[in-house]
């Protein structure tokens, strides 16, 4: 066999079987499929894991990221600290604020928001920091704390590909104000598209909540359009799939951490490249499995060749 005919090994490969496919069928035929009590359960889910008082699901992550530092009142004149080595998403939110993403270098080691470069970073209108969990692998969480109180910024951890990560036993998406995950296709569970935000903050999670459903606020058995709001609510069908997914997620992170050591240990001997590293205390959820290439090499090189023997890259 020919490595252009060899069997394709995908970027990624949803965990999902007929526990999925039951769930949402469920939901369909119950006849609620808007927001409902499969997102409650999914919520709950989350929030239970995580550890945190409030979870809030949401149509995606980004949507999450937006809704967090709306509820923070950012906006334009404010600045929020990013790293560099990121998706665009976490910086775009920021702009659609009008508030201004400050570009914060990242460690070549674990990826990691550097947090002695986001300190010189720091002006008198930065408001919050996004750290973001690399790759399924938690941020330096003491440094970004101690920056954070220093200067009287938020934390909005960007978590989207980390649920299932932890640090000295603390759950991703719990360590700032707000934490945000993702349940796009590609991360570790799924529900198609989708997001969770999580808090302990009870008065963030009540605007949170406003902001998700058009600014309503509910007075006894009527609604009150109190804000302007947005529509970023996650379907009932998309809970049912989250409930179902969030069963299997100790399972799915264990298989991601047993492939990931198995590909560092056959790379350990390959010239020209270094594994992200996992810093003690820190377990990494491996969303992605990601290497350091030396400059000479070239990069879309390397993906090319993958690509003919089979192997997605990006």
């Amino acid at each position: 066999m020919s490595p252009m005919t060899a069997a394709r090994v995908p970027l990624t490969r949803p965990y999902v079987d007929n526990t999925e496919a039951d769930a949402a069928a469920a939901a369909l035929a119950s006849g609620f499929v808007v927001q409902g009590p499969r997102v409650q359960a999914f919520e709950q889910r989350v929030a239970t894991w995580v550890g945190t008082r409030h979870a809030l699901a949401v149509s995606s992550a980004t949507a999450g990221l937006h809704l967090a530092l709306a509820a923070l009142g950012i906006g334009p004149g404010d600045e929020v600290l990013v790293p560099s080595f990121t998706f665009p998403a976490t910086g775009n939110v920021v702009l659609h604020l009008g508030a201004h993403p400050v570009l914060v270098d990242v460690r070549t080691d674990d990826h990691s928001i550097d947090v002695d470069d986001a300190r010189r970073k720091v002006t008198s209108r930065t408001r919050a920091v996004m750290p973001v969990d690399p790759f399924g692998l938690p941020y330096d969480v003491d440094g970004i704390a101690r920056l954070a109180t220093e200067h009287g910024l938020a934390i909005v951890e960007d978590a989207a590909c980390a649920i299932g990560a932890s640090l000295d036993g603390r759950q991703a998406g719990g360590f700032g104000t707000i934490g945000v995950f993702s349940f796009h296709g590609r991360k570790i569970i799924t529900t198609g598209e989708g997001g969770m935000i999580v808090t302990n903050d009870d008065d963030l999670a009540e605007r949170l909540g406003r902001l998700r459903n058009h600014g309503a606020q509910r007075d006894g058995r009527r609604l009150r359009f109190v804000e302007p709001g947005f529509n970023y609510r996650m379907s009932d069908i998309a809970g049912a799939i989250g409930v179902a997914q969030m069963g299997k997620l100790e399972d799915i992170v264990a298989q991601r951490r047993s492939l990931a050591a198995r590909l560092t240990a056959h790379l350990a001997t390959v010239p020209g490249l270094i594994a992200q590293a996992e810093p003690s205390g820190r377990v990494h959820a491996y969303q992605s499995y990601v290497v350091l290439l030396d400059p000479d090499i070239d990069r879309d090189g390397v993906v090319e060749s993958l690509k003919e023997q089979g192997v997605e890259s990006t």
